[in-house]
């Protein structure tokens, strides 16, 4: 579990001095040194003022210029709400860590899990679906044909969809989240039904097949599918000269996977290794931990950084925006 709270994902009576994937079992583990203990929120601090920011920005944009509904923009707006809505939490997690315990609640401490949830599961799930639609898209273009059925409306029902999955897929972390007392302070932690350990490496495999493992399968399979068909095709020169915009939204949409996966690789890898491996938890391990969360954090906020620069349609609509709102 992606958990940006004082407690690592395990055991009731475990406990982290923050959002540390290497610690799934400590029971009293060292004290952050102090740069880290500085740096940490000062960087969860900078995540959330650039995440804020761009995803802002990108609603902006594709909300209120009506020539920005396409398809794929719908995927892209919905990825950017799911960052916008981890970024608005994102200061909880802050002082939760700067306080070293849960000060908000046991309702706050549900919402919280939850919405840290569905940014594990949605980018994820959106961007397989991106995916998908980039697969029919292209295919239909060096095919010289359209894709049937693709319409902002179809887009619209998919998005749905997915958010429904996501909602299901989360609810067992809800369900799980609740204060804890640990080491006489209030924690916001995932409290388990007996034997804790097995459901504590249920919770994590669940995250890792369900959260990582099958949508990059899927997507890896859509683009290893896609490169084979169209190497296999005898293209005319109208197919080997593909539509300029459509390849530029391409490229973006692969952008935003790799980026998407060079993030979250890290944080399911340190899973496998919570999984199979009994560290030690000294500073290094912690500081590791934090590191690899910080990594799946930053997601959130480069996306928008992506539209900008590879996007330029994109920033010519924010400019066209902006100066409108000046006048």
């Amino acid at each position: 579990m992606q958990m940006a709270l004082s407690s690592c994902l395990g055991l009731a009576n475990a406990s982290c001095p923050g959002p540390t994937p290497l610690c799934p079992n400590a029971s009293s583990p060292p004290p952050l040194p102090p740069p880290l203990a500085v740096a940490v929120p000062v960087v969860y601090a900078l995540i959330c003022a650039v995440g804020l920011a761009g995803n802002s920005a990108v609603l902006f944009v594709l909300l209120r210029a009506p020539r920005r509904k396409t398809v794929t923009n719908l995927f892209i707006l919905n990825l950017a709400i799911a960052d916008e809505l981890f970024t608005l939490v994102l200061p909880v997690n802050i002082a939760d860590l700067l306080l070293r315990q849960w000060p908000f609640g046991e309702l706050m401490c549900k919402l919280i899990v939850t919405i840290d949830q569905y940014n594990t599961f949605s980018s994820l799930y959106f961007l397989t679906v991106m995916s998908a639609d980039r697969y029919l898209v292209v295919l239909a273009t060096a095919e010289s044909r359209r894709v049937a059925r693709r319409s902002y409306g179809a887009a619209r029902a998919v998005s749905l969809a997915v958010w429904g999955l996501v909602t299901i897929v989360v609810l067992p972390f809800a369900v799980f989240a609740r204060l804890d007392d640990e080491q006489g302070r209030r924690q916001c932690v995932l409290v388990f039904p007996q034997p804790e350990a097995w459901w504590w490496r249920a919770s994590r495999l669940y995250t890792l097949v369900l959260g990582f493992a099958l949508p990059v399968t899927a997507i890896c399979a859509l683009y290893t599918s896609l490169l084979c068909r169209l190497h296999a095709m005898r293209l005319d020169s109208r197919g080997k000269a593909l539509d300029r915009a459509k390849k530029r939204v391409t490229v973006l949409v692969v952008a935003i996977l790799v980026v998407c996966l060079l993030c979250w690789t890290p944080y399911h890898l340190s899973t496998v290794v919570a999984l199979t491996v009994d560290l030690p938890q000294t500073p290094l391990v912690v500081a590791a931990s934090y590191c690899i969360t910080s990594l799946s954090y930053a997601n959130s906020c480069l996306n928008p950084f992506l539209y900008a620069f590879l996007d330029d349609n994109f920033r010519r609509s924010l400019n066209q925006l902006l100066a409108c709102r000046a006048t």
